[in-house]
């Protein structure tokens, strides 16, 4: 909710002697997969750069995950917590952007109003304000995160035949969640090579109401190898495999314009609509910010966030911006 408001900020005071900077405090091991659930990846340096191209972002974006010596340094309690110095260096104004994530409800600009202090030679008229939003996630947390792991792994794995009254039933999607469904065979190298992406998509979302039916296009004699790997993808999905070697009448159950190949995968609304379709490998953050446009949310700001198009707000500037100021960081450290 914050990114486009820094980049105005960057924008607007440019050239008028002001430097505005981003620092990303957060260790990657420490952040739960669940924790995931309003985003499309995580905060590593090479995620960030994608996160920076997606949405055009100019303002020079440093990583401090690695060792958060920064972070610890300034002590941000929430993302965003703003830090203002003036000329000489001197912290002048510490808090909050403005008064609301949501957009259309911000009244208060605190940290404009203490850079034009600043510019006026004036007092800032609000040194300190309260922050809200996420919180750090700092390396203490990395446990957190490797017990969220065990507690997935240790949950079981569960096979059902699946007939074609089973997959036209569930075409309508009978779930009333929003729905993602992948046909997948363990002879298919694109399917096994994309199938940890999926079930970590369905850890993320999965409180958000997705869920996810994995569906084996394997004979039902298979059986014994199919279960073999979802245990090894730890596949805590519903999980399908067809329960007739007649695998043209299973397919065409389901989806009568689709054509044999796997993988499959489609993602449908509560009301059975595509919302997303792919024949052969998917496009892994297409499909995530798909999810995200269309998941149910307590504010719209954040669907209409994920409704712009990638391929709009791709900048490859940017990106090298990032690589190269990223890289001048780690250096100083």
């Amino acid at each position: 909710m914050y990114e486009q408001r820094i980049q105005q900020l960057e924008s607007d005071y440019r050239g008028r002697g002001v430097s505005v900077l981003a620092i990303q405090p957060n260790d990657p091991k420490a952040i739960r997969i669940d924790e995931l659930d309003s985003s499309d990846i995580s905060d590593t340096l090479d995620e960030m750069k994608i996160r920076v191209a997606y949405k055009n972002l100019h303002y020079p974006y440093l990583y401090d995950g690695e060792t958060q010596s920064v972070a610890r340094a300034y002590g941000p309690q929430a993302t965003p917590h703003v830090f203002i110095f003036d000329k000489d260096r001197k912290l002048r104004y510490e808090g909050r952007v403005d008064n609301s994530y949501r957009k259309e409800l911000v009244n208060t600009h605190d940290a404009r109003n203490a850079i034009d202090a600043l510019l006026a030679n004036h007092e800032v008229p609000v040194k300190d304000t309260r922050v809200f939003g996420c919180s750090t996630k700092w390396q203490e947390k990395e446990a957190s995160r490797i017990a969220s792991l065990r507690k997935i792994a240790e949950q079981p794995v569960n096979l059902e035949m699946a007939t074609a009254a089973d997959l036209q039933s569930l075409r309508k999607n009978p779930t009333k969640h929003t729905l993602l469904v992948s046909f997948w065979a363990t002879w298919c190298g694109s399917c096994v090579a994309e199938f940890s992406d999926l079930e970590d998509t369905y850890q993320m979302y999965k409180v958000r109401d997705l869920d996810l039916v994995t569906v084996s296009a394997n004979m039902p004699d298979e059986k014994t190898g199919v279960l073999k790997m979802l245990e090894k993808k730890h596949a805590t999905s519903r999980n399908l495999l067809f329960a007739s070697d007649d695998t043209a009448a299973l397919q065409a159950a389901f989806d009568p314009t689709w054509e044999s190949a796997v993988p499959y995968t489609i993602l449908l609304d509560p009301d059975g609509k595509v919302l997303y379709k792919s024949l052969g490998s998917v496009d892994i953050l297409e499909l995530r910010r798909t999810i995200l446009a269309s998941l149910p949310s307590d504010y719209t700001g954040f669907n209409q966030y994920w409704q712009m198009s990638s391929s709009s707000s791709r900048s490859e500037p940017a990106a090298s911006l990032l690589a190269s100021e990223s890289s001048d960081a780690h250096n100083r450290r």
